[in-house]
């Protein structure tokens, strides 16, 4: 009954994890092609009645506009207006750092920014954790997830030696999480050994 529920439970995260970025992604584009429509009726209208011109030329704007948006931010101006941006706007969008890190991670980028799979010491226990930040002061920013879901939890400010990085897959830490904790033993086992190299 238990390996059931974790299967369903697996599966549901996963599921939810693949279909909401494409159903948002799908309806921009259909929100986006009907902010272009007016622009490009005129040229439907020197096209065949049978062939459905406004909805391909729309599509066809709006992915030559996406692809020309990608290209400029690649450039290193664009990649600082991307940044500004995201600072100005899209981190203040509840969620949206944490779809980026999450996105970044399984994408394998490993960057400075992006959270590291950690064991946390809270009220006298491990518990899996990300380190969001390193503070000034040398404490870190966590972020404890509720399970089974990753996308909730909590926020500390610990000490350094409440705070044990792990050398395993951000994708280990999260399935781990999803699957009420099964797993967590190679997350105590990396911990047990990154004491023993201090």
């Amino acid at each position: 009954m238990k390996q059931f529920v974790e299967f369903v439970v697996k599966a549901f995260v996963t599921g939810l994890l693949i279909l909401v970025p494409v159903y948002l992604s799908v309806l921009l584009l259909l929100k986006a092609m009907q902010s272009v429509v007016d622009l490009v009726k005129p040229f439907a209208m020197l096209l065949p009645e049978w062939f459905p011109a406004e909805h391909v030329l729309s599509l066809l704007l709006v992915l030559i506009v996406c692809f020309l948006i990608g290209a400029a931010v690649r450039t290193p101006a664009g990649r600082v207006m991307r940044e500004r941006i995201e600072k100005s706007l899209f981190e203040r969008i509840p969620g949206y750092a944490l779809f980026r890190s999450l996105t970044q991670r399984m994408a394998g980028k490993d960057e400075e920014n992006v959270w590291k799979p950690a064991l946390a010491e809270i009220e006298e226990a491990l518990v899996p954790a990300f380190i969001i930040e390193e503070l000034e002061d040398g404490r870190f920013t966590v972020f404890v997830p509720s399970v089974p879901t990753p996308f909730a939890g909590a926020v500390y400010v610990l000490t350094p030696d409440r705070v044990h990085a792990v050398d395993v897959p951000f994708t280990h830490a999260l399935r781990s999480v999803s699957r009420w904790g099964s797993g967590s033993k190679e997350l105590v086992a990396a911990m047990k050994i990154e004491s023993a190299l201090k």
